[in-house]
């Protein structure tokens, strides 16, 4: 209920009223399940929107819808009204303006972050890599950023981890080494945050969170409901998220040091999901980011069952604290009961340790910063009820908020894919492919054409062949038939030249012949005229005449 600038909370000895001037000054509401955390946060909540204090909390369990929804008054609620002097008829019973938000998909305004804007330093450190798979997330992020390849959603960051291990040997000497163990290790961490729902979380269109910083038509800060009650079945995504967001906060909001009242205020519910396993060097960014934001003008309070689920040095920068009952069976809940009790300026009137364990369910200790800075007098005190519902809101009430966020869902409804890593990568993955395609064909193209090339040689070279052997074997044949014609005609030369011989033989025997004939004829003719005459000169000689 706001008050003169001033929510008042709870009501002890004293009122408890925490002062907007100092509500940036962070704060804490803690307390054992069923202590009434979600009554002090939803009163805390309306207060800030009736003060046009934008607000942003998750609902875990389904029941912070109610805020959208007007509470109605009940018999029970009429008797707190009496015990903390309200008049009902000057108390309204309504809801705040709300808008409700989704990351996994389902009822509410989508809401998107990309990889880029996550960035490798906060994703390293959620994902809980080493120092040396760091550095290798790194690489990643600086080669998609000299290349000018959007890293949007997981199937980016996957493409781009692939591709540079692919290309290690590339960029080795300009980025550094890049071992395929790492990019494996970063590949196995983005499976978990993917089955968490990080495949619909990380995408486009990106979140402006400037956007939570709205006030409806009344100036009435709009409380951003985070549907959160399937969300934190995936604490990975979940604190990923929370992180970025306060991180986001302070990085894009200007310095405006102190104000009449905050300009955003940010409820960390079940905290200890945030800080559950968290890397030193991660609690120390939150502790830096909670110490510096409060000069933007930001309030962030933590949510959680024990104090002990945020780390001291977070714990050292929650001014304002509202600490329900806790339980203290064991050693441990007991030293926890006792830290809790002495975080707070002693009041003499109660013990602290015992009212913490005696605190029955809508009461706290409460401690508010006063108008100097400085912790107030720890009060025992009874929340005050808020003037939306308890419950859950009814789910037509759900439905209507939704409905009115329809210039929300026309920015953020549809989510769209454009031309980032992914689709480079794999373009120019196909670009290979059908290069390597191309070169493969116009390799085996020219295999075979070279090979009929081959053949067409061999088959030329083989009738080159046969064409010579035909030509030898035909000059062959022309010299056997040439050797023949000449040998015959040789033969014949030779016959005609016996022929002659004999001819000429015979002509020649037949001359002699002749010769013979005629000289045997001569000679006998001689022969016979000799012997005549010897006869003669014989008988001459006998007969003594010479004549």
């Amino acid at each position: 209920m706001l008050r003169d600038n001033k929510i008042w909370v709870a009501q002890g000895e004293n009122p408890c009223y925490l002062l907007l001037n100092q509500a940036n000054r962070h704060g804490l509401i803690a307390g054992a399940s069923g202590t009434g955390k979600t009554v002090t946060l939803k009163v805390l909540a309306e207060g800030f929107s009736d003060a046009g204090v934008p607000v942003f909390m998750a609902d875990v369990k389904g029941d912070v819808t109610g805020m959208a929804q007007a509470g109605e008054l009940t018999d029970g609620l009429r008797g707190r009204m009496e015990a903390f002097g309200i008049d009902e008829r000057e108390f309204a019973f309504q809801g705040t303006p709300c808008r409700i938000w989704d990351m996994l998909g389902g009822a509410g305004c989508p809401v998107r972050i990309t990889i880029s804007d996550m960035g490798p330093q906060l994703l390293a450190r959620l994902l809980g890599l080493t120092e040396v798979q760091k550095g290798v997330l790194n690489i990643v992020f600086r080669v998609a950023d000299d290349q000018q390849m959007l890293l949007i959603d997981l199937k980016d960051l996957r493409a781009m981890l692939t591709y540079v291990s692919e290309h290690a040997k590339e960029y080795e000497t300009t980025y550094g080494r890049v071992s395929s163990q790492s990019v494996g290790a970063i590949q196995r961490a983005l499976i978990a945050v993917e089955d968490q729902g990080g495949d619909v979380f990380f995408g486009e269109p990106n979140l402006d969170i400037l956007d939570w910083f709205e006030c409806d038509a009344n100036e009435r800060g709009y409380v951003n409901i985070l549907n959160a009650t399937d969300l934190v079945n995936t604490p990975l995504v979940y604190s990923m998220f929370l992180l970025w967001m306060l991180s986001t906060l302070f990085e894009r909001l200007p310095e405006v040091g102190d104000l009449d009242k905050p300009r955003f205020v940010f409820f960390f519910d079940e905290a200890h999901l945030l800080f559950n396993g968290m890397p030193r060097q991660l609690v120390d960014k939150v502790v830096q980011v909670v110490k510096l934001i409060r000069s933007k003008g930001v309030g962030v309070y933590f949510i959680t069952q024990s104090p002990s689920d945020v780390p001291n040095e977070v714990l050292a920068q929650l001014s304002n604290r509202v600490q329900h009952g806790l339980r203290a069976y064991t050693p441990a809940e007991q030293r926890a009961v006792k830290a809790a009790a002495a975080s707070f300026r002693a009041n003499p009137a109660f013990d602290s340790v015992q009212a913490l364990q005696d605190v029955g369910t809508g009461e706290a200790l409460v401690s508010f910063l006063d108008e100097t800075g400085k912790p107030s007098m720890v009060e025992r005190a009874k929340v005050l009820f808020p003037g939306c519902r308890m419950a859950a809101a009814d789910a037509g009430i759900i439905s209507t908020v939704i409905a009115n966020q329809y210039e929300l869902m026309d920015k953020y409804g549809e989510a769209f894919d454009r031309e980032s890593a992914y689709e480079l990568i794999e373009e120019a993955r196909a670009e290979a492919e059908e290069a390597a395609k191309l070169a493969a064909e116009r390799e085996a193209f020219e295999r075979e054409k070279a090979a009929f090339e081959a053949q067409k040689a061999k088959e030329e070279e083989r009738q080159r062949i046969a064409a010579e052997k035909e030509a030898e074997r035909l000059r062959l044949k022309a010299e056997k038939e040439e050797e023949r014609l000449r040998l015959k005609a040789e033969k014949e030369e030779e016959r005609l030249r016996l022929k002659a011989e004999r001819e000429q033989e015979r002509a020649e025997a037949e001359a002699k012949r002749r010769r013979e004939r005629m000289m045997s004829t001569v000679f006998s003719g001689v022969v016979g005229t000799i012997g005549r005459e010897a006869g003669r000169q014989i008988a001459r000689g006998i007969f003594g005449t010479r004549k």
